[in-house]
């Protein structure tokens, strides 16, 4: 165990700060501080000396150069217990300074304000902080450094327990998220520098085209999972360090037994999908494809459409829901056997009938804005692109065939067209204009998508709508679609054979409109 004589505070983020320092104050540890931070202390009657006044040297530079100096680092870094180093210090006069608390400037935050100007970014990289973190950090063994407010209160805890003390575990443990906090700082200069030149005359801009050269990513544990992809690989979540908390990630967990790294993949797929629908909207996935996705007037009727699309595959499947859940709808969820339910919301008398069953995982989860970057990764490698939030406007459709889409087929082809990008490729998806029908998924052939997803099919094929996430290569797509009743389809278009496969829709009475993207996923 080692006593808290002596604290360096000097801090951005003041939460908590001065009960913290009232309490340091109270057991004895003598307060060195900077700036900012030692008026803040002075203001509310905490004896505190300044760091100038400890180094003999004053803040200069406008504050850029404050804690820089061989009197503060030099009794952070100092060996307890090694003769030559005690000597030094006895040699020059230096104390010992036994705690940092301190947290960085705000580079994150300001860097992200689109009107922030470049010079005022860069006063918003940190030097001293970092470097008092780092050397604390590195000399664990005898100091402890705080650098997450919300640590102060187990710390002041575990002092008072320890009449002053903090143990080895602990520092060590300070230490360890001390590093991931400048790593990640670091993390976040690199990419905001990462995504700018220097232009001829010296300005520096953005970058407004392209990928930037250096895709820096720094992750922090939210929490272990109960197995990976199979129970006997490990798995944890990981979000991104530092950023606000953000999509199924960020879902607060309201009920249910531990999460599996399947729960959440199938989460993100399902969340993702009903984030396409203004209208109350359902989804039930399996295995990251949906195996019905509807949208209706009441939640409680989306989900049962969504439900019966197959209602084989919705057993043990994963659910998200666009709407707050009520009771009605938790009723119909009850009625099948459910892993996970994610929603913006529940009720409380939603909850009280979910909660009869003690398994079933319910998430709380936010609509807030998706990353811009997936990132993938391969052996010896990432791939990362842009993600797929492309939407095509009915306007920007383009009719191929004699025959345009009746208003009811438009419906239709417009659902199945927000579907089908999140169906695994090759994809088809089988819809009216409220539910899907059928689902061909993860075919090596178009045809064979089409094929699987009509022979699938639980419900009625006649009269209804196709959507295809790429071209057809070969006419026999649409001519086996036209065998089981559809009457207009939705697809990219931009196959060297598109005039055969127009053709073949002619032939067959079937409206069909090109929207000129693709959505691929692999």
């Amino acid at each position: 165990m080692t006593a808290i004589r002596r604290a360096l505070v000097s801090t951005y983020d003041k939460t908590g700060l001065l009960d913290f320092a009232r309490f340091l104050g109270a057991m004895q540890v003598e307060i060195l501080s900077t700036g900012g931070t030692a008026a803040f202390l002075r203001e509310a009657g905490l004896p505190v000396r300044d760091v100038s006044a400890y180094t003999g040297f004053p803040e200069i530079l406008d504050g850029r150069v404050k804690t820089l100096h061989p009197r503060v680092h030099a009794g952070l870094l100092a060996i307890r217990g090694r003769a030559p180093h005690e000597e030094q210090l006895r040699a020059h006069g230096i104390p010992l300074i036994d705690m940092v608390v301190v947290n960085l400037y705000p580079f994150r935050e300001v860097s992200a304000r689109p009107d922030a100007a470049f010079e005022e970014v860069i006063e918003q990289i940190d030097i001293g902080g970092p470097t008092m973190v780092r050397a604390a950090a590195k000399n664990h063994a005898s100091v402890a450094v705080v650098v997450d407010p919300a640590d102060y209160g187990w710390i002041r805890s575990e002092m008072e327990a320890g009449r002053g003390c903090l143990s080895a575990g602990t520092r060590f443990r300070l230490a360890r998220k001390a590093f991931a906090v400048t790593a990640a700082y670091e993390a976040a200069i690199a990419a905001y520098f990462s995504e700018r030149e220097c232009a001829p005359e010296g300005a520096v801009v953005k970058i407004e085209a392209g990928l930037a050269p250096l895709e820096v990513i720094a992750l922090e544990k939210v929490r272990d999972l109960r197995y990976g992809e199979n129970p006997h690989q490990g798995a944890a979540l990981y979000r991104r360090y530092p950023s606000a908390p953000s999509g199924v990630a960020a879902a607060r967990v309201l009920h249910g037994k531990e999460l599996s790294y399947n729960n959440l993949l199938d989460g993100d797929a399902a969340w993702n999908l009903v984030r396409e629908f203004d209208k109350p909207a359902a989804a039930v996935i399996k295995h990251t494809n949906p195996s019905g996705a509807a949208q209706a007037d009441t939640l409680r009727q989306a989900y049962v459409l969504a439900r019966d699309c197959d209602p084989v595959s919705a057993f043990g499947s994963v659910v998200a829901l666009n709407r707050e859940v009520d009771e009605e709808t938790a009723a119909e969820i009850n009625a099948t056997f459910v892993e996970v339910v994610l929603a913006p919301g529940f009720s409380a008398p939603a909850l009280a009938v979910l909660k009869q069953k003690k398994n079933i995982r319910l998430l709380e989860t936010a609509f807030d804005d998706p990353p811009r970057l997936l990132h993938r990764e391969i052996d010896g490698g990432f791939l990362v692109q842009e993600k797929d939030v492309r939407r095509v406007r009915r306007d920007e459709w383009k009719t191929v065939t004699r025959r345009p889409p009746s208003p009811r087929e438009a419906d239709a082809l417009d659902f199945g067209w927000r579907v089908v990008k999140h169906v695994k490729s090759n994809a088809v998806v089988f819809c009216d204009a409220e539910r899907t029908l059928g689902i061909g998924a993860g075919q090596m052939s178009r045809v064979d998508a089409v094929r699987w997803g009509a022979e699938r099919a639980t419900l009625s094929l006649e009269g209804c709508a196709m959507a295809s996430d790429a071209f057809f290569p070969f006419p026999d797509g649409v001519e086996t679609a036209a065998r089981y009743g559809v009457r207009a389809i939705i697809q990219p278009g931009g196959s060297v054979r598109d005039a055969e496969v127009i053709a073949a829709a002619d032939a067959h009475d079937i409206a069909m409109v090109f929207t000129g993207i693709r959505h691929f996923k692999h």
